[in-house]
């Protein structure tokens, strides 16, 4: 064992406060004032914890991985399969079964590169949510439009959630995939996946899982979900940018050829033929990203360290009362029926990216566009809108701030 590799002790009984702490980004005034850090749906802050393994990597442990056997390759090494481990006991599977990518963009297209085109065929079909973000609908689109198949969407009320009658008619014997969030981007709307996963099993088709928004809020078990495949991303829970995994059922994976090729995801090659290694290194070419990888361990195991069944009701109490707020705000609408994260918005007369220059003049930061969901937005009947996330190290003052610089957009416009 790494000695420099810190285990939790155990679960902390810290707060909010002592949370907010851990994070030094939230430490820095934007435009003299305090920050209220509302864009965690597009990228999580860091902990300490987070940013220590990572410098630990470029200071102790920068050799290669898999390559050496000097004292640096190996540290790295080490750490950089421990956090396989660690990653697969967060998602309640096995290390066999973790692919490691770059984000979840990466590991939708690698299911779309090498399991879709080895099963998606022309006359076949795929389905898409209504809510999906970019990542899960155009490679369906692009793989959909090579093979031959039909893309089929299935729609969503305007609350936002998924209507399951009409997703289970959509459903036929030509139906391969079904590609759903587990928690939307733009509508904070859960999906009920298990349910789907049984409805898509009965038909013949698997299901894969964006679970980019749903990792940081979520409890998820792979098992308890019935998805064949999940993908998140790193950066989204609290890790380094640039790192993600696709985890998938092992009879899957050893039946899927693989879609990028070099170095690290072979067992042998001669000037003829190569011979490739067993999933998951089938599927991860080249040097990989190794503080990123070694960070999202360190993330995984900050947050085993905290009671995330308070975390959760925090989070759920802040939701509500941003939730309840914004509503009842003059001339704002708030997208949908948000359930947990997010909150999309938009303030009439205002276009979404002035809102959120104002708003982060007054210290407030959150995102503004269609949050790579555009035809989501033009279902809600919206082009663009604003958007407001949390995280653990949220509290109310972060929300009151927001409220107060809505009243400074109101001004604005005047």
């Amino acid at each position: 064992m790494d000695p420099s590799r810190s285990e939790p002790s155990g679960q902390s009984t810290a707060g909010p406060a002592a949370w907010r702490r851990e994070f030094p980004a939230l430490d820095a005034p934007v435009h003299g004032r305090r920050l209220a850090y509302l864009d965690s749906a597009s990228t999580a802050l860091k902990p300490r914890a987070v940013i220590d393994a990572v410098v630990r990597v470029f200071t102790h442990q920068a050799g290669n991985v898999h390559r050496g056997v000097h004292a640096l390759s190996e540290a790295a090494t080490e750490a950089y399969d421990a956090a396989r481990d660690d990653i697969a006991r967060f998602l309640g599977g096995r290390p066999d079964e973790v692919v490691l990518t770059s984000g979840t963009t990466g590991a939708l297209n690698l299911v779309a590169h090498s399991w879709g085109r080895a099963h998606v065929g022309p006359g076949d079909a795929v389905i898409a949510t209504a809510l999906e973000h970019h990542s899960n609908l155009v490679p369906w689109q692009a793989l959909c439009a090579e093979r031959g198949a039909t893309l089929r969407i299935a729609p969503i009320d305007d609350r936002g959630r998924i209507d399951l009658e009409a997703l289970a008619g959509l459903l036929d014997d030509r139906v391969r995939l079904v590609a759903v969030s587990q928690l939307s981007n733009v509508v904070g709307t859960i999906a009920p996946v298990a349910e789907i996963a049984a409805l898509a099993h009965a038909a013949g088709a698997i299901v894969v899982v964006d679970g980019a928004q749903a990792v940081a809020h979520l409890a998820v078990d792979v098992a308890a979900l019935g998805c064949d495949f999940y993908a998140f991303s790193g950066h989204k829970l609290f890790a380094p940018p640039g790192t993600g995994v696709l985890w998938g059922r092992r009879a899957l994976l050893e039946a899927m050829p693989a879609w990028q090729t070099g170095g690290e995801m072979v067992a042998s090659v001669d000037y003829a033929r190569a011979r490739l290694r067993e999933p998951p290194h089938r599927f991860e070419a080249g040097t990989p990203n190794i503080a990123g990888v070694i960070g999202l361990g360190a993330a995984i195991r900050y947050l085993a360290t905290l009671d995330r069944a308070a975390i959760a009701r925090h989070e759920a109490r802040l939701h509500a009362r941003l939730r309840e707020a914004l509503a009842g705000e003059d001339r704002v609408r708030v997208l949908g029926a948000p359930e947990a994260a997010v909150v999309a918005f938009t303030v009439a007369g205002a276009h979404p990216h002035d809102v959120a220059t104002i708003v982060d003049r007054e210290g407030v930061a959150i995102r503004s566009g269609h949050h790579c969901a555009e035809p989501l937005h033009h279902r809600l009947g919206a082009d663009a809108s604003a958007r407001a996330s949390l995280a653990l190290y949220n509290d109310d003052a972060d929300i009151d701030a927001l409220i107060a610089a809505l009243a400074r957009v109101r001004e604005v416009l005047r």
